[in-house]
């Protein structure tokens, strides 16, 4: 019985992370449809805004692991009762993944907000004054390191084509007309954080009572490594580091609920 158990959860946590890949592949490999009569290189301007929805939703499965790990543990910890698990398990999980999902939405929308308001605030200065919009952009060269003369070729070479994009990309750092979706990042988010707690919610519930919380703490561990290790990846870091300091983060959140559930054991 034991050995079905863990093929069953391995084959289990298997199709979870399949999941996950899934959804990480189909934001990475996303592109724009090109005919095969196209023979120049185009750049893919909304490559930030897949990133950032990408990196919640590495967020968002990271959140989830560790977060629902936490719970479950703590309960089983306290009692032995599988349904008292499960139900408290599944409570995180719709709370954990709703709260991921508001505040992305919340917080991609304030930064859509502040630059649509930023580009509303260049089209009224070219409205009204095209001179100092002229000025702000030179100046605005001139602080990202140009020299002047380059900084007047450039100023006078934009306002032949799209001043207003020029605007919004030298002097705000934004990339015009390409603004993140919050919509995408909320069910991002929301997505990879169910996901994310499949593997210790699973293990919680499949596993027999005696090897429950042990089997659920390594098959975390393996998930947390994975997570950190593609946030590394993501974000060009050191992924050695990525993947430790997420390990300790996650075996710290499970001991300390653990401990907790000891002491109101049922």
């Amino acid at each position: 019985e034991i050995a079905m158990a863990i093929i069953r959860i391995v084959e289990l946590f298997s199709d979870s992370l399949k999941s996950l890949y899934s959804l990480l592949l189909y934001f990475i490999m996303f592109r724009k449809e090109k005919t095969m009569s196209e023979i120049t290189h185009e750049i893919d301007s909304n490559f930030a805004g897949r990133l950032n929805i990408l990196r919640a939703g590495v967020l968002g499965a990271n959140d989830g692991i560790i977060s629902i790990a936490g719970v479950v543990i703590g309960v089983a910890s306290a009692t032995t009762n599988i349904w008292i698990i499960f139900l408290s398990g599944l409570a995180a999980i719709l709370a954990g993944a709703f709260s991921m999902a508001g505040g992305e939405y919340v917080s991609v929308s304030t930064q859509k907000d502040t630059e649509e308001a930023a580009v509303a605030r260049e089209q009224l200065l070219l409205d009204k004054d095209i001179e100092a919009a002229k000025k702000s952009l030179y100046a605005a060269y001139l602080q990202n390191g140009e020299c002047e003369t380059s900084a007047q070729l450039l100023t006078n070479k934009a306002f032949l084509k799209n001043p207003l994009k020029a605007l919004v990309e030298e002097k705000y750092g934004i990339e015009y007309e390409e603004f993140t979706n919050p919509w995408h990042a909320a069910a991002s988010s929301f997505i990879a954080f169910v996901l994310g707690s499949l593997p210790p919610m699973l293990s919680i519930t499949i596993f027999p009572s005696d090897y429950r919380i042990p089997a659920t703490v390594v098959i975390v561990a393996i998930s947390l490594l994975v997570t950190g290790y593609t946030s590394a990846k993501l974000g060009k870091a050191p992924t050695k580091t990525a993947m430790i300091r997420n390990l300790c983060i996650g075996l710290l959140t499970m001991g300390v609920t653990y401990l907790f559930g000891q002491l109101f054991s049922i």
